[in-house]
């Protein structure tokens, strides 16, 4: 079985490249995210552990979130594995139910960072999201769907943002270095259009 993960800081585009790849090379797409709120909505068992650190605002517990994942890897399909794990522990733990076969880093400085996800709007009606950069409203600051005022969330402010990379970057550091020296890691640059990205990562998992 094959597994696959992708690595990278916020803004770094892993969620658009994943759909891509998981779509293209027939891989189960899994995201810490989806899989938290899919198991919560069914009501399982996991589900409503996890839901009990949410409600809570807490953390869910890396042993859950590979209990999780481990369920995933159950099957026959290979897998790619979007954001996760996050830290070494993560990763070890993950060892123990899979090997990992490829980890695609997608690079990206700290100053593309801010400024890509700086750019991100919300509408205060409906809730609809926009980019300045990549995805503009029509009419300057409102919502092309119901005309509301956007405004920029509080964790989108550069100073925010910035801090967010520095905590990736510290967290993730030792995990890199694990895969590079598993002779697993392949660095990817994160600045380049999508489409771009996209050759360099089939290239990468040798279908280039």
């Amino acid at each position: 079985m094959k597994t696959v993960i992708l690595l990278g800081p916020p803004g770094s585009g892993k969620g658009t490249l994943a759909v891509r790849l998981a779509a293209k090379l027939g891989l189960e797409h899994l995201s810490t995210g989806d899989m938290l709120r899919d198991e919560v909505a069914r009501g399982t068992d996991l589900g409503r552990r996890a839901k009990d650190y949410m409600d809570r605002g807490e953390l869910v517990p890396d042993q859950l979130i590979l209990d999780m994942v481990a369920e995933r890897l159950a099957g026959d399909r290979g897998v790619l594995l979007d954001g996760f794990p996050r830290t070494l522990a993560q990763a070890k733990g993950l060892e123990e139910n899979a090997s990992v076969d490829k980890a695609l880093y997608l690079e990206l400085g700290k100053d593309e960072v801010v400024r890509r996800l700086s750019a991100r709007r919300v509408c205060k009606e409906c809730g609809a999201n926009y980019n300045l950069l990549t995805q503009p409203p029509a009419a300057e600051n409102r919502c092309d769907r119901c005309g509301g005022e956007l405004y920029q969330r509080d964790d989108d402010k550069p100073e925010v943002i910035a801090k967010r990379y520095e905590v990736y970057v510290s967290d993730s550091s030792p995990l890199i270095e694990h895969y590079r020296e598993q002779d697993a890691l392949e660095t990817l640059d994160g600045s380049g259009a999508p489409d771009l990205v996209y050759q360099q990562a089939l290239a990468a998992l040798g279908y280039g």
